[in-house]
C-alpha cells in the first residue's frame, strides 16, 4: 500500500522528531529528499557506530529517502531547495527555532508562493509564547511535560528508555501531514502545521494530569508497576524470571484468587474489593501474591495466569525482542540496504501488505547529483558547486 506515491517531500530535519516523521510518508510511498550539510550532514549520523559502524538512531528514522547535500547558507544552495519546493507537496523542518525564517523558508513566504504546499514545522515549544526559543532535547521536554515526575521509583525519578518526545512529534507531524494532504485534496489548499515536542508529550500525560485534577494528590511513581491498578506490574518466579501481569476487573480479580492464589476468601475482602481498596492496601496483598509467584518458575506462571485468564507478558531483554515469535510469525522482519549492506528491518505498523516499502538508508548526499540534474543543472555547474562546497 503506497498511497502516497506521487507526493514530494522535502526535509530539512536532524535527529528524530522529523526523520522518524518523514520516514512513515517515505513507508507510504512518498518521495523523502532528505537536504543536509555538506560535509557532516544530519548529527544523528555520528550518534553511535552501532550498525556496522552507522549510527543506530539514523538507520532505523532514515529508511526510503534521498540524501541531498546543501550549504543554505550560500545563495546557490538556497536556490537549489527553493527550485525543489516549486515541485514539492510537503515541506517539514525541525531545525533550530528561528532558522527557517532566517533563510526565508518559513511558512508564511512558503505558502505566498505555493498556496497548495503543506508546511510542516516541529520545534520544542512552537511559535509564539514565553518558551518560543528555548531548546529543547528530548529529556528536557519529558521533564517540562512532567513525565519524569511519573516516572521512576518512590526514591528517584527516570527518564523513558527512548526518546519518547522525540517520537510523539514525530507521529503528531506525520498523521497531520495525512489529514493536511486529505483537506488539499478536498479544498486545493495546503497549509501550515505547528508541532511541539511540549504538546506531544503533554497530550500523552492525560491520565495523569486528570487524575490530578483540581489539586487532587498526583500518581505516585512506581517503578514498573501501574501507579493506581493493583496487582499489575512485575512479580519474580522461584527461578528468577520476571513476570508482568495484570488485574484489570472484578471477574479477573475472582479468578485470580480462586485459580492462581488459591485463596478464593481474598476475592471478597473488604480490603481487596474494588481496584481502589487494592490499590489502597498492595503493602499487605502484595507479599501474597509474591509469595505465590516464588512457588512457581516464569514459564509455569504465565501459563498458569492464561488459563484463568489474566494477562501476563515475559519482560523480554532487547535480544529476545530480535528473536520474539510473534514478529518472526508475521512475517515483520525484512531487510533494508545500507552503505554497509543490508540490515533487517521491521516493517511498518499497519499494512497488511507482503511487500512493504524497503528503500535504503542513503549515504550522505548519495543522490545529489541526480537530484540537481533533475533540477537541470548541468555537469560543469555541478562541479562548481561541489568545489565551492555547496553541495
Amino acid at each position: 500500500m503506497r498511497p502516497l506515491r506521487g507526493m514530494t517531500v522535502v526535509a530539512l530535519e536532524q535527529a528524530v522528531a522529523g526523520p522518524y516523521a518523514t520516514r512513515q510518508l517515505a513507508d507510504l510511498g512518498a518521495r523523502v529528499i532528505k537536504v543536509e550539510r555538506p560535509g557532516t550532514g544530519d548529527f544523528a549520523r555520528g550518534y553511535d557506530r552501532r550498525v556496522r559502524g552507522m549510527s543506530s538512531h539514523f538507520v532505523w528514522a532514515n529508511r526510503g529517502k534521498e540524501s541531498l547535500t546543501l550549504d543554505l547558507k550560500d545563495p546557490r544552495g538556497a536556490g537549489v531547495l527553493r527550485s525543489l519546493l516549486a515541485g514539492a507537496d510537503v515541506f517539514l523542518q525541525n531545525l533550530a527555532p528561528g532558522a527557517t525564517r532566517r533563510l526565508g523558508l518559513d511558512a508564511a513566504t512558503l505558502r505566498a508562493a505555493d498556496p497548495r504546499l503543506v508546511v510542516c514545522d516541529i520545534s520544542g515549544y512552537g511559535q509564539g509564547g514565553p518558551y518560543a526559543t528555548a531548546k529543547a532535547y528530548d529529556l528536557l521536554v519529558q521533564s517540562e511535560a512532567g513525565l519524569l515526575s511519573v516516572t521512576g521509583t518512590p526514591g528517584e525519578m527516570a527518564k523513558a528508555g527512548i526518546a519518547v518526545s522525540d517520537i510523539a512529534a514525530g507521529m503528531y507531524a506525520y498523521s497531520s501531514v495525512l489529514a493536511a494532504l486529505l483537506e488539499r485534496g478536498r479544498t486545493g489548499e495546503g497549509g501550515h502545521l505547528d508541532i511541539t515536542l511540549f504538546e506531544a508529550t503533554v497530550e500523552w500525560m492525560g491520565f495523569p494530569l486528570y487524575y490530578s485534577y483540581e489539586g487532587a494528590e498526583p500518581p505516585p511513581r512506581a517503578g514498573a508497576a501501574h501507579a493506581t491498578i493493583y496487582p499489575y506490574g512485575p512479580f519474580t518466579a522461584g527461578d528468577g524470571r520476571v513476570v508482568m501481569m495484570g488485574v484489570q476487573n472484578e471477574r479477573e480479580w475472582r479468578g485470580f484468587c480462586e485459580r492462581f492464589l488459591g485463596r478464593p476468601e481474598l476475592a471478597e475482602h473488604p480490603d481487596h474489593r474494588g481496584n481502589a481498596a487494592r490499590d489502597r492496601h498492595r503493602d499487605t496483598l502484595g507479599p501474597l501474591i509474591a509469595a505465590r509467584f516464588a512457588e512457581l518458575t516464569g514459564e509455569g506462571a504465565v501459563e498458569l495466569l492464561s488459563r484463568i485468564p489474566v494477562a501476563s507478558a515475559r519482560v523480554n531483554s532487547l535480544h529476545e525482542v530480535w528473536r520474539h515469535p510473534q514478529l518472526a510469525a508475521r512475517g515483520r522482519w525484512h531487510q533494508v540496504d545500507t552503505p554497509a549492506g543490508p540490515v533487517p528491518a521491521l516493517a511498518p505498523p499497519g499494512p497488511a501488505s507482503a511487500a512493504p516499502r524497503m528503500d535504503p538508508v542513503p549515504a550522505l548526499g548519495e543522490h545529489t547529483d541526480a537530484i540537481l540534474a533533475e533540477l537541470g543543472l548541468t555537469g560543469p555547474e555541478v562541479a562548481a558547486l561541489r568545489r565551492d562546497r555547496v553541495v
